[in-house]
């Protein structure tokens, strides 16, 4: 879910830059069938006066509840399982889905079980490659990764060397430039060993592979929770693994992707007519969770555009409209980071959807609108 660089990272447009035709192979023994063409400065700001409601009305500022600090230390959300979704096809859950407790995939196919993502912690992903072949299916040769996150990605790294690791273009290259920044956020996660292993075959638009006669679709969607987002589309069985584009049950994040692509990248999902969604955290749901993610979205816009209006900053717009409806979503600090996108959109209009943002700096607000806390992170 979350890419913290060293130091800001700027990614080209992925929508504009020049990109040759067909996956980019380093390895490995996927059967590609289809491959589809390619589809701010500083600001004053004003101290927070009255803000105006959504039905016009003059509002007083509010600052949200401060719960109870969390230690990271002392709580571990327990290891992973599979759910059968579909006929071969799995979700591997890790309640309740925060801060690097990211969900997985295995589809089962004739040559042993494909994977979407792989965990954040060695741990983790041992588990889930022992789960996803005790489904009696063989060795796992092919993970999937929906996108740079180091909790989708570190576990890469357990898989046999020779196995095929298929992603966006942009996913290599983001996990080089931020490699394992994430474990400085939370040294008291057991990590384990781990090593960075990126992407050997990646693509720029949409790919199909074909596992016996079942096909699976794999579509870029980005910019939207981050520049390199996919979604793994299983036709037969109705069945999408949305990555970290949607949440089930926790707060969108869009501050290294887009509020704008993200609301563009729903009604491709939609599309799908997908009858289960798997999201990158949280729980097993259907297509009503993009409503609940347009409507968590479209607010973010909204108080964006009153907090430019008024010449307030993001973590002060945050602060003086609280969360909403949107109180009972896992990791709410995210509105600071979700706001600070949304500011950028408006402010620098000029911008590619997806620019370079200082993610330090706003992760910083985020822990001060938490009451000075680090986020909690039970991985």
């Amino acid at each position: 879910m979350l890419g913290v660089p060293h130091r800001p990272v700027g990614v080209a447009d992925p929508l504009h830059a020049h990109v040759p035709d067909g996956p980019r192979r380093g390895g490995g023994r996927v059967r590609p069938v289809r491959q589809a063409g390619r589809g701010g400065g500083p600001h004053p700001r004003r101290a927070v006066g009255q803000q105006q409601g959504h039905d016009g009305a003059r509002v007083p500022p509010r600052r949200v509840d401060q719960r109870a600090p969390v230690s990271t230390a002392a709580l571990r959300a327990p290891l992973g399982r599979l759910h059968e979704v579909a006929d071969g096809v799995h979700a591997f859950l890790q309640p309740p889905g925060g801060w690097c407790l990211s969900n997985a995939g295995a589809i089962v196919g004739p040559d042993g079980p494909v994977l979407v993502d792989t965990a954040a912690t060695r741990s983790r992903a041992e588990g889930l490659r022992a789960a996803a072949e005790g489904l009696g299916r063989g060795t796992v040769r092919t993970v999937i990764n929906t996108h740079s996150h180091g909790d989708h990605v570190f576990g890469n790294c357990v898989f046999d060397p020779s196995a095929t690791i298929i992603a966006h273009e942009l996913t290599g290259p983001e996990m080089e430039a931020v490699g394992m920044g994430l474990q400085t956020l939370w040294p008291d996660v057991e990590w384990g060993e781990l090593t960075l292993r990126p992407p050997t075959v990646t693509f720029a638009r949409s790919m199909t592979l074909l596992l016996g006669d079942r096909p699976v679709e794999l579509h870029h969607v980005g910019p939207a929770h981050s520049t390199g987002d996919i979604v793994v589309w299983v036709p037969d069985a109705r069945v999408l693994f949305t990555g970290d584009v949607a949440l089930p049950g926790c707060t969108p994040f869009c501050l290294m992707g887009s509020v704008r692509g993200s609301l563009a990248a729903l009604d491709r999902l939609r599309a799908f007519g997908a009858e289960t969604v798997v999201g990158g955290h949280g729980r097993i749901s259907g297509p009503e969770v993009f409503d609940e993610t347009e409507r968590y979205l479209r607010r973010i816009l909204y108080l964006a555009r009153e907090g430019v209006a008024a010449g307030i900053s993001p973590l002060q717009t945050a602060r003086a409209h609280g969360l909403g409806d949107f109180g009972d979503l896992i990791d709410p600090e995210r509105l600071v980071g979700n706001l600070h996108r949304a500011y950028l959109e408006i402010e620098r209009p000029e911008l590619p959807l997806g620019a370079e943002i200082d993610v330090p700096g706003v992760f910083g607000e985020m822990v001060e609108f938490n009451g000075g806390r680090l986020p909690a992170c039970l991985a």
